[in-house]
């Protein structure tokens, strides 16, 4: 009889599965349903006899998935071996055409590597990949029919049969569901930033299987561990923080009610009920040797040399990690504004350019340019091209539109509601900022003279607004800066009228 529970500790070891968007399938010409022109093509469009499954029908190796898994391997640091070999997993399953998928078991494409990832704890800590292998997805079953309604069966759609999946599997070193969703996004941003894949998460171009389990711990010291439960097919960040939660509760319940510890065959497989937010039993998991591997008879191994690695790893870009880092330490921006602008690949390579292109004039540093940039792009820009549905980048305003509307701002010749209407031109004109400005009279005037005429018909306007600054009361030169502003369209330097008025009545 074991004593009280004292304390308990989740165990989490991940497997994500990655679409990779190459043109065409795994092991065939067909085209690729994870490749962004190929999105929204009919069921069972996209097939061919490889990728049915019909007799006869030869595998052959796709280069550019098999570079692709490299680049992910080396940016998680793992080791590309000089050689790797193909087999069949065999298991029977509707939308597996062939009855077994071409996959790898003993020797994988990438092997050892280590992501270090932000802690909910504080710090950073390491998640140890275990293996990335790459394999052909399975079809896609559905028990709905187009347009939502229920049908008797089940349909499958082959149009996924044959995708290239590179699947990675970590260590149990996740303790906590934040973490497990922070290891996620990080992996997403990776592969995003490497142009593997989209990552369209409702698209399942990454789904994410978390194996869950629990450690007991008793008050006389000893320990008992929960089955493992893997939740399959996880599509969405939430779903994988909620089953995470939920399991750790459930493993706990469980064995306070059958006392099954984790063993040969108490294994089970789980899905995730996203409207009840719980998980259910699909099947006790199986375990390698039910797959009966042997080794494909159809693909010879692949073979890896340094000249091979060496022209992969030459690919690499800036990791979105780096590439915070950078943003942080360098140009002074928030840990909050530095992820947000890497969450897209394309708007962090449009707002470098358009860091760069304010720093190239000398009005202004290049950490001062990178923090207007970074104002710019998280807020007018992605207001802009969010309307239409697109990331910041696409707002339609060039890196160097943007550099010289930053330079008119740091030098005082536009104000802040002109810097708007000018950004808001530029976003459907080739024509520089200054260009702009000075078409639509949006030049701020600084001259003493001009000031003074409009600082005049502002205090006959409002002459208490007058008194009450003479008489210490700040805030009333709201009103009369208001007034100059608007006689003026817009063009009096605000600055320099509170400047004025300093001078004229204090």
């Amino acid at each position: 009889m074991k004593s009280a529970i004292s304390h308990t500790r989740l165990i989490v070891g991940m497997e994500v599965h990655v679409e990779l968007a190459t043109r065409t399938k795994m092991f065939s010409r067909a085209p690729n349903v994870a490749h962004p022109d190929f999105y929204d093509s009919p069921p069972n469009s996209l097939c061919d006899p490889v990728s049915l499954g019909l007799p006869g029908a030869l595998p052959t190796m796709n280069h550019d998935a098999i570079e692709m898994s490299m680049l992910v391997g080396m940016a998680i640091g793992c080791r590309i071996p000089d050689q790797c070999s193909w087999d069949r997993k065999n298991y029977f399953y509707p939308d597996l055409p062939k009855g077994y998928q071409i996959s790898q078991y003993e020797h994988p494409l990438c092997a050892e590597g280590c992501m270090e990832i932000p802690l909910a704890a504080g710090g950073t800590g390491p998640i140890r990949i275990t293996r990335a292998h790459l394999e052909e997805d399975t079809g896609k079953s559905s028990h709905d029919l187009p347009g939502g309604q229920r049908c008797d069966g089940s349909i499958i759609d082959y149009n996924r049969s044959g995708t290239p999946l590179l699947e990675i599997v970590t260590e149990p070193d996740i303790t906590c569901a934040d973490d497990a969703v922070t290891f996620g996004r990080e992996l997403r941003s990776i592969c995003r930033a490497l142009g593997v894949t989209e990552g369209i998460m409702q698209r399942g171009h990454m789904r994410f299987e978390p194996n869950i389990n629990m450690v007991l711990t008793f008050e006389d010291g000893s320990e008992a561990r929960t089955p493992i439960a893997e939740i399959k097919n996880l599509n969405s960040f939430r779903a994988v923080h909620g089953a995470i939660e939920h399991e750790a509760d459930r493993q706990v319940k469980q064995w306070l009610e059958d006392g099954i510890e984790m063993g040969p065959g108490a294994k089970s497989t789980r899905g995730w009920d996203d409207e009840k937010c719980v998980t259910i039993l699909q099947r006790s998991k199986e375990d390698a040797h039910d797959y009966r591997y042997f080794p494909e008879p159809d693909l010879v191994p692949l073979q890896v040399d340094d000249a091979w690695r060496d022209r992969v790893r030459a690919k690499l870009p800036e990791l979105p990690m780096q590439r915070r880092a950078r943003y942080e330490d360098a140009w002074g921006l928030s840990s909050k504004d530095a992820a947000a602008l890497t969450e897209s690949p394309e708007t962090a390579i449009w707002f470098d350019a358009c860091a760069c292109a304010a720093a190239a004039g000398s009005k202004i540093d290049e950490a001062a340019a990178a923090q207007e940039a970074a104002k710019w792009t998280l807020n007018a820009a992605a207001r802009i091209a969010g309307a239409n549905g697109d990331e910041a980048h696409a707002c339609g305003v060039s890196p160097e539109q943007l550099g010289g509307l930053i330079e008119l701002r740091a030098s005082g010749d536009v104000g802040s509601s002109a810097a708007t209407t000018i950004f808001e031109a530029m976003c459907t004109s080739d024509q520089s900022a200054c260009e702009l400005a000075e078409a639509n009279n949006l030049l701020q005037v600084s001259d003493t003279g001009a000031l003074d005429g409009w600082i005049d018909e502002a205090l006959s306007a409002q002459p208490q607004a007058g008194e009450d600054f003479a008489a210490g009361k700040d805030a009333a030169a709201g009103r009369i800066i208001g007034h100059v502003m608007k006689a003026s369209g817009g063009a009096a330097d605000a600055a320099g009228v509170r400047a004025r008025l300093v001078e004229r009545l204090r």
